[in-house]
């Protein structure tokens, strides 16, 4: 126990310290979220009309981006895996009296702390996009954040296990994130679409990450989970097989699977020499 709290620490540790000495990385991290609020937000606030009662798009894409903040930044932690394997460091790390759990869970670590940061970052913009958000509801998010970026961290660890180079890695990743952005509810709800594409949106683990920190935000009711409201609004919630679900349903969904990819990322690395 004593090596995998060791190796969390030291793995989550160097992390960090790389995260924050990269400007660059630092920047660029928001870049895609703030210009698909803007363009997105921008374009499409007017013509969609009211997502729900009192919501509108800015409101109701805002607690996506999030998100997706949270799973760019979560699946990129597996970069640091590959060009650690590039540059020798990672048989240095594999050959250390270090745990592979502890590894695994200290890139997940360093990762979930990052995604946070970058989390209260965005807050800065809700109430300017005029999304509520008080003390209450930022306590809430925390944990949904942490559950989040360890699923999506366990992704990324376990895609850069097999992985070679750094190029390969990022374009293999670009690929994935695409599709599980805009099948995740995003940008639009999953409720409302053919029956093929909300089958496929419900199936997209990132679905009930994006609906847990949308609730949480919108404090959402019936009317929003439910069927959709009379006045041509949208049922902008979740339901699977007729239950519309919980924060706390969404959150053991991204839970359950953060816990197997984690557990296969480390089994993974078991299997690394």
């Amino acid at each position: 126990m004593e090596d995998v709290f060791r190796g969390i620490w030291v793995i989550a540790y160097r992390d960090l310290l790389r995260f924050i000495q990269e400007r660059t990385r630092l920047i660029s991290s928001f870049a895609m979220p703030l210009l698909f609020l803007v363009i997105f937000g921008a374009g499409f606030n007017r013509v969609i009309g009211p997502m729900a009662t009192g919501v509108n798009f800015i409101q109701f894409i805002y607690p996506g981006i999030i998100a997706m903040t949270v799973l760019m930044n979560s699946l990129m932690s597996g970069l640091s895996v590959v060009w650690d394997r590039e540059f020798g460091f990672l048989k240095e790390v594999l050959v250390a009296p270090l745990s592979r759990s502890g590894i695994v869970l200290g890139k997940a670590t360093g990762s979930a702390v990052v995604s946070i940061g970058q989390g209260f970052v965005l807050f800065i913009l809700a109430p300017i996009l005029g999304v509520t958000l008080s003390p209450m509801i930022v306590l809430k998010l925390i944990p949904a954040l942490i559950v989040i970026s360890f699923c999506m961290s366990g992704l990324g660890i376990l895609i850069a296990s097999r992985m070679k180079s750094q190029q390969g890695f990022q374009m293999l990743v670009q690929i994935i994130i695409m599709p599980l952005i805009f099948l995740s509810g995003v940008f639009f709800p999953v409720n409302n679409v053919p029956t093929w594409l909300e089958v496929v949106s419900k199936v997209n683990p990132l679905t009930y990450g994006v609906d847990a920190i949308r609730q949480i935000f919108l404090s959402t009711g019936a009317a929003v989970a439910g069927a959709a409201a009379t006045d041509g609004s949208y049922a902008i919630g979740v339901t699977v097989f007729s239950h519309n679900m919980t924060v706390f349903d969404d959150i053991i969904v991204v839970a359950l699977l953060g816990v197997i990819l984690i557990l296969a990322a480390t089994w993974s690395f078991s299997r690394q020499q």
